[in-house]
């Protein structure tokens, strides 16, 4: 299994259990009498589980999985696969922040971490979308 899987894969399942445990924390807030999302957890929490998690996975697997591009370069540009790597987990924690901190600071500079996990994971996509392309051919 080459590194770049390995290293998608084992943060997908960090994001996996962070957003467990951050389910459960939205489960018990009627317990403590928070009848909303006072921190904002709730768009984290999906976006950790759908990004993190289930993006994350998909992307380690086919940069390991799918067919080769070529004998001299198998898996594409390494530099994007690693680029990818990087916007997108920065991307995570930078909206992991950003959400609860912009909610409970409006009018600072925690919206615009927003922002910037957008373009990050956004150009994470767009990455490994032009990285993976050439590697989506018949046998």
């Amino acid at each position: 299994m080459p590194p770049l899987t390995r290293y998608h894969i084992k943060m997908g399942l960090m994001y996996f259990i962070l957003s467990l445990f951050m389910g459960v924390m939205l489960v018990a807030q009627p317990l403590f009498d928070l009848s909303t999302d006072v921190l904002g957890l709730r768009p984290v929490f999906f976006h950790f589980l759908v990004v993190g998690w289930i993006t994350q996975i998909i992307i380690g697997v086919a940069h390991w999985m799918f067919p080769k591009k070529s004998k001299e370069n198998p898996r594409g540009n390494i530099l994007f696969g690693w680029i990818v790597f990087f916007a997108l987990n920065i991307g995570l924690v930078l909206r992991g922040f950003g959400e609860p901190l912009s909610l409970m600071y409006p009018d600072t500079i925690w919206g615009w971490a927003l922002v910037l996990s957008a373009v990050l994971q956004s150009l994470a996509g767009w990455l490994f979308v032009v990285n993976i392309w050439g590697r989506v051919k018949e046998r």
